[in-house]
């Protein structure tokens, strides 16, 4: 295989995320199985989260000024992030469509094979508004490590 041309990699995810909204904090955190591989220079973290709506597939595709997060199945979400602007997402549920915009503050992500064992983490801090209005400030972790 080639550099950019990389077998899906079984691996554990730890997911972090914490919301700050009005001067309240709330954390939420899931272990669950996925799998990352890479494809030009771009990296690519796939799971599945079961919700009460139904299953949502979720792929985190990150390089390194840009990151796009998307789900779909119970809700579809498009939510892009760049280092350098603010980008303008979408919220799809039953209930309609919500514009999203992303003000990222911070992106940052790295990963290593030792022993051939894959290790990354993954980190986004940004400010949400949905509609217009703000939803919060958010803090993405994600840590991975091959089953």
């Amino acid at each position: 295989m080639t550099q950019n041309q990389q077998a899906h990699i079984p691996v554990n995810i730890h997911l972090t995320t914490v919301i700050e909204h009005e001067g309240e904090k709330e954390t939420y955190e899931l272990l669950l199985p996925g799998e990352f591989y890479e494809k030009n220079g771009t990296c690519f973290l796939k799971y599945d989260e079961i919700q009460e709506e139904g299953t949502v597939q979720t792929i985190v595709k990150f390089s390194e000024n840009s990151t796009v997060i998307l789900r779909s199945g119970a809700v579809n979400m498009r939510l892009p992030f760049n280092k350098k602007e603010q980008m303008n997402g979408s919220y799809t549920s039953p209930h309609g469509t919500l514009a999203m915009i992303t003000q990222t503050k911070q992106l940052s992500h790295s990963h290593t094979y030792k022993e051939s064992q894959l290790e990354g983490t993954f980190q986004l801090d940004y400010h949400l508004l949905m509609q217009g209005t703000p939803v919060g400030n958010y803090t993405l972790k994600i840590t991975f490590k091959s089953m």
